[in-house]
């Protein structure tokens, strides 16, 4: 029998951080933290994205994350700590997963995505 997304978004789940808007809050203030906002350009248009967050299209990720790769971008270091999110934490657990096995140490996601961010009250900005 096949597996579902639902399977695959538990079996990540069960594999990485997964932190909740406070604790990302704290991470970003801390600093030394890339937050990635995985999702598709209407949706950041629309919804807003966490202040600072770099803006990476799920369909992008393991080309922009890729040291090796022609479209790597310098905001992803496989050394360094980066923190993903999406509307609701889906795609965010499925990417973190994904970087994982890319070799980055350190990743985690925001649970409950962008909705967990502002549901806590943290702001959000039009601009990036």
């Amino acid at each position: 029998m096949s597996e579902s997304v639902k399977d695959l978004i538990a079996q990540a789940r069960a594999q990485i951080d997964n932190l909740s808007a406070d604790e990302v809050a704290k991470a970003v203030d801390a600093g030394g933290v890339t937050l990635v906002d995985l999702r598709e350009p209407g949706e950041v248009e629309k919804e807003g994205t966490i202040p600072g967050a770099v803006l990476a299209p799920r369909g992008m990720l393991e080309f922009y994350a890729d040291p090796a790769s022609p479209y790597h971008r310098a905001e992803f270091d496989p050394a360094g700590t980066v923190i993903l999110f999406c509307a609701s934490g889906g795609r965010s657990a499925l990417a973190a997963r994904t970087l994982q096995s890319l070799g980055y140490q350190d990743v985690g996601h925001l649970d409950g995505g962008l909705k967990a961010w502002k549901d806590a009250g943290r702001p959000t900005t039009h601009e990036n």
